[in-house]
């Protein structure tokens, strides 16, 4: 592994930069999603959903619903495990698709796995500012 990953940052950088961008924006996620947790709130913003809000009758007896979905905040705990799969196990993913594909199909799925990880900030983000 070790020296796979020596491979990487020798020969083709591109994919050792991607590799450390995937990780240093999980780590990002991870900081960011712990100390949004509002442990102290009995209820939090934990996903968000137009499907399904409209259940019949006039529709301004809808008007200024919101569509977020309430939980307990125990549900954010997703956010910190989804980063800590994303910025390790995406990594050791990629090493092993790079020993056995090589290089470019490595470097999609790192790219894929940070647009994957971008999403997920984005969300946190909106969940968290509206909140």
């Amino acid at each position: 592994m070790k020296e796979t990953i020596g491979e990487i940052y020798r020969e083709h950088k591109k994919l050792f930069v991607l590799m450390m961008i995937l990780f240093v924006l999980s780590l990002g996620l991870l900081i960011f999603s712990l100390l949004n947790l509002k442990i102290s709130s009995s209820t939090v913003h934990v996903g968000y959903s137009d499907i399904g809000s409209y259940q019949g009758g006039d529709f301004t007896e809808t008007k200024g619903t919101s569509g977020y979905v309430s939980g307990r905040w125990m549900d954010m705990l997703a956010f910190p495990v989804f980063a800590i799969i994303l910025g390790v196990l995406h990594n050791f993913i990629a090493i092993k698709l790079y020993k056995r594909r090589g290089e470019a199909s490595a470097r999609v799925f790192v790219m894929m796995s940070i647009l994957v990880l971008v999403s997920a900030m984005l969300v946190l983000w909106r969940l968290t500012g509206e909140g």
